[in-house]
């Protein structure tokens, strides 16, 4: 016959081996579910049940790092702590890198629990957790442990993993939104300018990334009369260029029908308004000039003034309103008209120009802007822009920090 110690031996080892082939089956299960992406809720439940019902494990805190905090995901057993507060006191253990006793610690929300088990991804710590009333035998306090190290560890691996998978949807979303951005922004940048025979017109546009919310344009609107315009979008992505998509087709519709200046801002901020509601904003300088009578007519819609130059002169063209779509209704609205010389020439740009990621104040700002007007007005406005540019590439060091655009123009 077999001694007791024996048959005692073997029931320990019986029993060893079908709770390890338990925790196996659990481990399979949970995997199963990650494979089949279940959501993180599920989940969580399913780490729970088996904490409760399989491991007998009272109370759990499961911490994890979201966007520079940490939040608790998991949390049952005893009176409930804020997060902040479970987040304060696994601070209190930051030296630890493994599974820890709290039997002696003072602290009293730690001393709560029986052990803290630490998460790191290198040295950065991702997930912490606490479990504490656990009722386990001796003979089986370490293979218990260390099969909730392995499983939450699996859970920790998972949840990264699809944190990681949403980041890199996201980065691949913004990319082709990006991408379609600037496919609608090109399509509104003209590729040539017209060649008239009463203006000679130089352009160059530079985007700060690969889009950027800038737009100009020149419309002829009959055989006496021209328009031009300026403008400037606030935000970025798909949502602004195609704003400025629909500004661009409401200008030049309006521009064919309606000749006064005044009532095209009005309509082109009603428009913006109802698309965007008080969301985004757009600054604009359009002028319209009539070549037979020489007159300029412009509005400036909290845009950076345009300049015009003339017979060694320069000087702001400010008149206008605020930035339209920022509200229902104008509150004010000046139009400004001004009659043009012959050979005089009307310089416009966006903030790109001015903006840079150091301070410029004293090398550049827009009375030395006046000041290289006057002293360059005579160029031809491609050589003006051009000279514009090597003229700040010697004063500033510094890199713009928006788009960049002039448009500029020699009435004849």
């Amino acid at each position: 016959m077999q001694n007791t110690e024996e048959i005692s031996g073997e029931d320990e080892l019986i029993r060893l081996l079908l709770k390890r082939q338990s925790e196996l089956n659990s481990l399979l299960e949970v995997t199963r579910a990650i494979n089949k992406n279940i959501s993180t809720p599920v989940l969580i439940q399913m780490l729970e049940v088996i904490m409760q019902n399989y491991l007998q494990v009272g109370r759990l805190r499961f911490l994890i790092e979201h966007e520079g905090t940490f939040v608790c995901i998991s949390s049952y057993g005893g009176e409930e702590e804020s997060a902040k507060a479970l987040y304060q006191a696994c601070r209190k253990l930051s030296k630890a890198r493994s599974l820890t006793s709290l039997a002696n610690q003072e602290d009293s929300l730690l001393k709560k629990y029986n052990y803290f088990i630490p998460f790191y991804q290198k040295t950065k710590a991702i997930a912490f957790a606490l479990i504490g009333d656990f009722n386990t035998t001796d003979e089986m306090l370490s293979n218990d442990l260390n099969f909730i190290q392995t499983l939450i560890n699996v859970i920790v691996v998972a949840l990264e993993n699809k944190k990681l998978f949403r980041e890199r949807m996201e980065s691949e979303r913004f990319k082709r939104e990006m991408e379609l951005a600037q496919e609608v922004q090109n399509m509104l940048i003209p590729i040539r300018l017209h060649k008239e025979t009463a203006v000679e017109i130089g352009a160059k546009y530079f985007p700060h990334q690969n889009i950027g919310g800038d737009y100009f344009d020149f419309i002829r609107v009959n055989e006496n009369e021209f328009l031009w315009c300026v403008a400037d979008v606030s935000g970025k992505g798909i949502s602004a260029a195609l704003l400025m998509a629909n500004f661009q087709a409401s200008l030049r519709a309006w521009a064919a029908v309606e000749d006064d200046l005044t009532n095209i801002v009005q309509r082109l901020n009603q428009i913006v308004v109802k698309n965007t509601k008080g969301e985004r904003f757009i600054t604009l300088f359009v002028a319209k000039y009539n070549e037979k009578t020489r007159k300029l007519v412009y509005i400036n819609a909290g845009h950076n003034p345009s300049i015009l130059y003339t017979n060694g002169q320069a000087v702001s063209l400010k008149s206008g309103t605020t930035m339209i779509g920022a509200f229902d209704e104008l509150p004010f609205l000046n139009k400004g008209e001004i009659y043009i010389d012959p050979g005089s020439l009307v310089f416009n740009y966006t903030d790109g120009l001015m903006d840079y990621d150091i301070p410029v104040t004293k090398t550049w700002n827009e009375e030395k802007l006046l000041d290289f007007v006057i002293g360059n007005g005579e160029l031809s406005p491609d050589k003006f822009n051009q000279t514009l540019l090597d003229h700040l590439n010697l004063i500033v060091k510094g890199k713009p920090i928006d788009d960049i655009t002039l448009l500029t123009l020699r009435i004849f």
